[in-house]
């Protein structure tokens, strides 16, 4: 137990928004010279390098945060502590076109919950958890240009705060999502995958990536349609800015922060300029 133990009481703090009991736990841990402990506790969970950079980004950030709302003069004990950004880390690879082709086809075949999230994610580039965790309402195709908007929800957060945003729906995801706000008699677009207020969206993955590898080279998952979204919208020549805004992804420069970005209509002209399956019909 220990450290870890310590850790895990104060990660359930901080996601139920206490900071303060969170704060306590983390040093409780941290105060033993644990950290360390912890890091490799969460290196032998199999998390990547980049992940356990996360973990300790998020205590170190409310860590600072409790000691500047409560006036605490606390040294931060996860600061400093190294850790290799690279160990673990796999090359991501995305799907050729000829297999997102396959499987958009194969989709359209079986027709079910799993193959709407599969083609709801091959023609948008949205991460998983996104997808799985739309509710119905996210969904517009009443609308001169149909789109997904992608927004936080209680049961399933976003990544970042550039993860806000809106996805012309073209191609397969047109026809995905209009299957699947048919078939959902609940406010969740893919109920099956929430379940007690959580968005179960690794039961999503595990489901997903078992059918995937008979469509897919072994080196690509689901995951990898969000890179060969990148890769397609640079092949028609999509200014950077454009595919930053369409996949939520931060370009790092002051600008970015200014104005409401590129309207739908731009959005759809380029995301209908990498659609596959233009023709896919919504009846």
């Amino acid at each position: 137990m220990g450290a870890e133990s310590d850790f895990f009481k104060g990660d359930a703090a901080y996601k139920a928004g206490d900071y303060a009991e969170a704060v306590k736990w983390w040093r409780k841990a941290a105060e033993r010279g644990d950290a360390t402990k912890l890091r490799d506790f969460l290196v032998e969970k199999g998390l990547s390098g980049r992940s356990i950079v996360r973990v300790f980004t998020t205590i170190k950030a409310v860590f600072n945060f409790v000691c500047s709302e409560y006036g605490l003069d606390l040294k931060n004990p996860f600061s400093g502590v190294y850790m290799n950004r690279t160990d673990g880390v796999k090359e991501r690879v995305p799907v050729p076109q000829k297999a997102i082709a396959r499987v958009q086809s194969e989709c359209v075949k079986l027709d079910d919950d799993i193959r709407w999230i599969s083609a709801l994610i091959s023609d948008t580039g949205m991460r998983l958890s996104e997808a799985v965790g739309l509710a119905k309402t996210d969904i517009v195709l009443d609308h001169p240009h149909p789109h997904v908007v992608i927004k936080p929800h209680p049961w399933r957060r976003l990544k970042t705060q550039g993860s806000k945003r809106i996805v012309p729906l073209v191609g397969s995801a047109l026809w995905a999502a209009k299957r699947a706000t048919e078939a959902s008699t609940r406010d969740h677009l893919f109920p099956r995958y929430i379940r007690n207020g959580d968005c179960l969206s690794n039961s999503a993955s595990a489901a997903i990536n078992k059918w995937l590898k008979n469509h897919m080279p072994r080196e690509c998952s689901i995951h990898s349609f969000r890179h060969s979204i990148r890769d397609r919208l640079r092949a028609v020549e999509c200014p950077k800015d454009i595919v930053d805004q369409i996949g939520g992804w931060s370009s790092g420069s002051i600008g970015e922060g200014y104005g409401q970005g590129y309207p739908i209509e731009i959005l759809s002209k380029w995301m209908r300029a990498i659609a596959l399956n233009p023709g896919v019909t919504v009846q």
